[in-house]
């Protein structure tokens, strides 16, 4: 290895909602990737955050900063953006995987509820684009940004109006982004997860379970893909490893029409 490469600083990826399920997944993956790392999730989770980080270093020597908020408060991905570089010296990739769902008929939600889902999955995708996007046009080196989708995004949901129109509107967020910032270098992304083995997705399991008196996993375990299984976190985190390579340097929505790319074993077809 020339003294050059050995200067070159390693790249760095902020990761939103890496406390647990596929954030976490995520982590794992990219540090064993040699990235360096921002994890940033509500402090409700700062025993969880606190542990990975400190497995990665372990692990992978990895350099992590542990940033604490909320996504859908603009200062704080703002103050999350400004941490990691001012810790890491520059950014390569978002990845802004924060999201929550819940389960209710249209006319069942509350408005706080929508209020909820806008802000979190809407606004946090938003403001984690905008302000990594600010960053790496400010370096000029180009970048990597990545939403979370999902198979709620490619198809209307019984029950879950309010959580597929945010992930629509994530799908329309990537696209146009992806157009505005390709002459950047900065390509975007966003992965369409399917049923993946996740708190979340526990968690609605037990709503559904509560509703109709059926056992827990009755409901998760009712969505039919071609693998015959749902996912787990790493198959998501393969995919996102890949999109923040340089093999997927000419893969973004501004050149191949896609927003996004689904992680379903085969539940949805276009």
């Amino acid at each position: 290895m020339s003294q050059e490469q050995e200067a070159s600083p390693k790249r760095v990826a902020i990761i939103t909602g890496a406390a647990e399920g596929i954030g976490r997944g995520i982590a794992l993956r990219l540090a064993r990737d040699g990235l360096d790392l921002g994890l940033f999730d509500l402090p409700r989770s700062e025993a969880r955050l606190a542990e990975l980080a400190e497995s990665l270093k372990k692990e992978y020597g990895t350099k992590v900063s542990v940033v604490f908020g909320d996504v859908s408060k603009e200062e704080d991905v703002k103050r999350l953006v400004e941490t990691v570089v001012l810790e890491h010296g520059s950014l390569y990739a978002m990845i802004a995987n924060a999201g929550v769902a819940i389960n209710r008929v249209l006319h069942e939600t509350p408005t706080e509820e929508l209020d909820r889902l806008l802000n979190i999955n809407v606004k946090g995708t938003f403001f984690s684009y905008k302000y990594a996007a600010i960053q790496l046009i400010k370096q000029g080196h180009g970048g990597r940004i990545i939403g979370a989708a999902s198979i709620a995004s490619k198809k209307g949901i019984a029950e879950h109006s309010a959580y597929c129109a945010t992930k629509f509107a994530i799908r329309g967020l990537t696209q146009s982004a992806a157009m505005d910032y390709g002459k950047h270098g900065i390509t975007v992304n966003a992965y369409a997860p399917g049923a993946i083995e996740t708190p979340l997705l526990h968690g609605l399991d037990e709503y559904h379970s509560k509703l109709s008196g059926q056992p827990r996993g009755t409901w998760s375990n009712s969505f039919t893909n071609i693998l015959g299984r749902n996912g787990q976190p790493e198959d998501v985190a393969k995919l996102v490893s890949f999109l923040v390579s340089d093999d997927a340097a000419f893969i973004t929505a501004a050149t191949d029409g896609l927003s996004q790319y689904l992680v379903d074993g085969g539940t949805c077809f276009d």
